[in-house]
């Protein structure tokens, strides 16, 4: 089975969230299905610096309005389709902001420009190479499946997976005439969406079926709740929705081989962590305690609870708590917590950056992590603490509720309890939560049982890849293939 995969970020070229970890992540899985991935991505500045041995396999003169190549290449085990449009991606900035932190204004060019190429690809293949498939991710891709709906062309299957439905892709109707689209793909069963254009809408009413990042979320997605406005599109497709919980790379993310750490171990030699809090430590310029280490590792915005917990960090430090921090975001929230910091030199410290091999050592030496967002598609944060016998303390929502096991009396008695989950998202529930770690941090015995089975907990790829290979198949089935 051959599958085109296309999304705007893909690891470890160009990273800004979790879609670029899956994007990375889940071809590789893929291989032991039988399944053979090609991802078509942008050609960004930092994309093109490191291709070697690139091969032209696709040229466009004017690809809605630009001069554009594709270029194919393998990268670290990926296969990968590069779309190379220095008039679209050659600039400052990131994949979607500017170098003031602004939308790129024409970001409806740039990602209508990479979901036509993906469509071509789709429909007339590359290279010698047809695809069966064609598996689109979040919004910038979602016009792909228009693009195949309105051609001339027959389709193939298509697959959109929705990473977080508060990013819709959302645009005004004057954008239209120059898609390429026929006019009654203007329409409420097309692309239209309150009088303008949704990108993330047009994928979802033009695929053959839609797949979220958890059970849970792809239940919460039918609610007004967190819909995002395109519940009742959803619920009237639900039959054609799935929920498939993401992984991570478990070679990657291995405390027994991972360079990033000060000292290596297993959940056999769960007391060599202690080497990786003291370093934590000296970095934070944090003091000693015999109290539990928390930390954050997580862009400071309300969506990830971060008010709620900044809300609570005296009381968590007045319990015997301390918290290192590690994000950035919203300028309020992180003003919040350096406050917190100034108040307890010590106990509390922030840096607001983005570290990658920091935070590998913040998974490997501290004693929980705390994510307790209002609500969360997968995560992958409590991935790597299950993975790491960092213990999650969660808010109870979507691929949270889903991975982590709650530390509740019958979950403890069978050994089966893997973290601490609370609900709803408040502040006050946070803090009971908190207070809960800590109470069950001072029993050695059970703490280090919660660390080994979640270091049991299956979290990489294997399985849903498994899932994804069955759904694919199911698409094909549906074609009569």
């Amino acid at each position: 089975m051959n599958v085109l995969s296309v999304a705007s970020e893909v690891f470890p070229l160009v990273k800004t969230g979790g879609l670029a970890d899956v994007a990375g992540a889940l071809p590789l899985a893929l291989k032991s299905q039988g399944i053979s991935v090609k991802t078509l991505m942008p050609g960004y500045p930092a994309v093109m610096r490191v291709l070697k041995d690139a091969k032209l396999v696709m040229s466009f003169d004017d690809l809605l309005g630009a001069p554009a190549d594709v270029l194919e290449v393998t990268h670290q085990g990926l296969d990968l389709l590069v779309l190379d449009c220095p008039t679209f991606f050659d600039r400052p900035g990131g994949p979607y902001l500017d170098a003031a932190g602004k939308d790129h204004p024409d970001n409806w060019r740039r990602f209508a420009a990479l979901s036509k190429t993906g469509a071509l690809i789709a429909q007339d293949g590359i290279a010698g190479w047809q695809p069966d498939i064609a598996h689109v991710h979040d919004w910038q891709a979602g016009m792909l499946p228009a693009y195949m709906r309105y051609s001339e062309t027959p389709e193939i299957p298509t697959l959109i997976t929705i990473h977080n439905i508060a990013f819709q892709g959302m645009f005004g109707a004057d954008i239209f005439p120059f898609l390429g689209l026929p006019d009654h793909a203007f329409a409420m069963d097309g692309i239209e969406y309150f009088g303008g254009i949704s990108y993330l809408k047009a994928g979802l009413e033009t695929s053959w079926a839609i797949s979220t990042v958890s059970p849970s979320y792809a239940e919460e997605i039918l609610s007004g709740e967190y819909g995002m406005g395109l519940e009742g599109l959803l619920s009237r497709r639900s039959v054609d929705l799935t929920g498939i919980v993401n992984g991570i790379d478990a070679e990657i993310w291995d405390p027994e081989t991972d360079i990033n750490l000060h000292t290596r171990y297993g959940a056999g030699s769960l007391k060599s962590r202690a080497a990786n809090k003291r370093a934590i430590e000296e970095r934070f310029g944090l003091v000693e305690s015999d109290g539990p280490l928390f930390c954050v590792i997580s862009r400071l915005t309300s969506q990830k609870g971060m008010d709620l917990l900044a809300q609570e960090i005296d009381n968590l430090v007045e319990a015997g708590g301390r918290l290192a921090v590690l994000g950035s975001g919203d300028q309020a929230l992180e003003t919040a917590f350096h406050a917190a910091a100034g108040r307890h030199p010590g106990s509390v410290s922030v840096l607001t950056t983005y570290d990658e091999p920091l935070s590998h050592l913040l998974q490997g030496g501290s004693d929980a992590i705390i994510i307790p967002s209002r609500f969360e598609p997968c995560g992958l944060t409590q991935l790597y603490g299950l993975r790491y016998g960092c213990i999650p303390v969660v808010a109870r929502t979507g691929g949270l509720n889903d991975t982590v096991i709650d530390a509740s009396p019958a979950a403890l008695a069978a050994k089966a309890a893997t973290g601490v989950s609370f609900g709803p998202a408040t502040a006050d529930n946070l803090g009971r939560a908190l207070r809960r770690a800590i109470r069950l941090y001072k029993d050695p015995d059970v703490w280090t049982e919660m660390q080994k089975q979640g270091m049991k907990s299956d979290v990489s790829w294997e399985r849903s890849a498994g899932l994804y290979a069955a759904l694919y198949s199911d698409l094909l089935a549906r074609k009569g293939i």
